[in-house]
């Protein structure tokens, strides 16, 4: 095998990139997701995300798989949080920044790192001895230009640990809450599983939502008009106004993918007095349904439970999709059923002091989370025995 890096999708081109993902559906894997990115102002001058993406290639050009890095000077829009990392730097006078994330941009969403069509579902031993082979090609680029760290963000457990094996390497974990479908027939057949208290509660609150006048509706890619998307993109940015920001992510980027990707798109709308005041934005493939962005013009009692979680169960029930992220954190999901899962991270430090540092941080760490995640899955209102 060989490899090579290039600067920009359009480098490596749809087919090549067709070629080396094989047939996989997730939807972080494909060209149009990243291309879309790119040719919107999402990635590159800035932004202070900079694509590198390395292509990996038979003796005889035959594309064999792909790794999205790319190099980042600043941590926002990852959601694996090392400010304090990067303060540690600066207080002895190194430079943190830049540094390497090998991850899809702005997703926490847990998933292979490492696109190919020898095993599109990243399950098998080979698998994960790719990302072992690959791993010192990062750590080389790294050096060649003088970078104080790469990251490998929201990978998959067995990868994290695999990696972890070699004391050049750290695994860190943290906690998501992820839904899971258990034969489900209906929203009433999995509410029939929650005890009594709980199961009232969940109904009040979708009960709450149909009182105050809301209307929500499910919507493909395909059946979404450019003032379906305008108006989302109003409730995505209002979202980031309300924490004094902006989005990262342009309206011309969600528009792209409504014309590249219609077949792996699902937004929920909600309506009152057949107006829009809300809207959830989630991808979705073969296996399991992503909930991404939300946002509202006008608040209502429990409308972000409807529109973020409730509604996305029962597409997933609907459509026979067995696994539900629905984002990074919230502790409020836990009584809609999202269970605690743990995610992992993997990390090279070169700087062998801070990376002693940071590895007794991550164990530290880890020994929180394990805790945290046991007392969390307590409270999951699923009956008992």
């Amino acid at each position: 095998m060989k490899a090579q890096w290039f600067a920009a999708v359009s480098d490596i081109g749809a087919e090549r990139w067709r070629q080396a993902i094989g047939e996989t559906s997730y939807p972080f894997a494909q060209y149009a997701f990243y291309q879309a990115l790119e040719a919107h102002d999402c990635l590159g001058d800035g932004t202070g995300w900079y694509p590198e993406y390395l292509l990996v290639m038979e003796d005889d050009d035959t594309p064999i798989a792909i790794a999205p890095t790319f190099l980042k000077t600043h941590s926002q829009g990852e959601f694996v949080f090392d400010w304090s990392w990067a303060d540690a730097y600066q207080r002895y006078g190194y430079d943190y920044f830049p540094k390497r994330i090998w991850a899809v941009p702005y997703s926490p969403v847990t998933g292979p790192r490492l696109f190919t069509h020898l095993d599109p579902k990243g399950q098998s031993q080979e698998y994960a001895a790719m990302y072992a082979a690959l791993a010192p090609l990062l750590t080389q680029a790294n050096q060649d230009r003088g970078f104080s760290s790469w990251h490998l963000l929201f990978c998959r457990e067995h990868l994290a640990q695999h990696l972890a094996q070699s004391d050049e390497y750290l695994h860190r974990i943290s906690c998501q809450f992820h839904w899971f479908n258990k034969g489900y027939q209906s929203m009433e057949d999995y509410f029939g599983h929650f005890s009594s208290r709980k199961r009232k509660s969940a109904r009040k609150e979708r009960q709450k939502v149909a009182q105050q006048g809301l209307r929500l509706e499910r919507k493909l890619g395909s059946e979404l008009s450019s003032d379906d998307v305008r108006f989302f993109y109003a409730c995505y940015q209002s979202t980031y106004a309300k924490r004094g920001q902006m989005g990262y992510l342009s309206e011309a980027f969600f528009q792209q993918l409504v014309d590249t990707m219609a077949d792996q798109i699902l937004l929920v709308l909600a309506y009152k007095d057949n107006q829009p005041v809300g809207a959830s934005w989630c991808f979705f493939d073969d296996h399991s349904l992503y909930g991404r962005y939300w946002g509202c013009i006008e608040e209502f009692d429990c409308l972000h439970f409807e529109a973020c979680y409730y509604q996305g169960i029962e597409f997933c029930i609907e459509k026979g999709l067995q696994h539900f992220d629905p984002g990074t954190q919230g502790e409020h999901k836990i009584a809609r059923g999202f269970e605690p899962v743990f995610s992992h991270s993997v990390h090279y430090i070169a700087n062998p002091g801070f990376r002693e540092a940071i590895g007794k941080f991550c164990e530290e760490e880890a020994e929180a989370v394990r805790g945290y995640h046991q007392d969390t899955h307590a409270l999951l209102p699923f009956k008992q025995g």
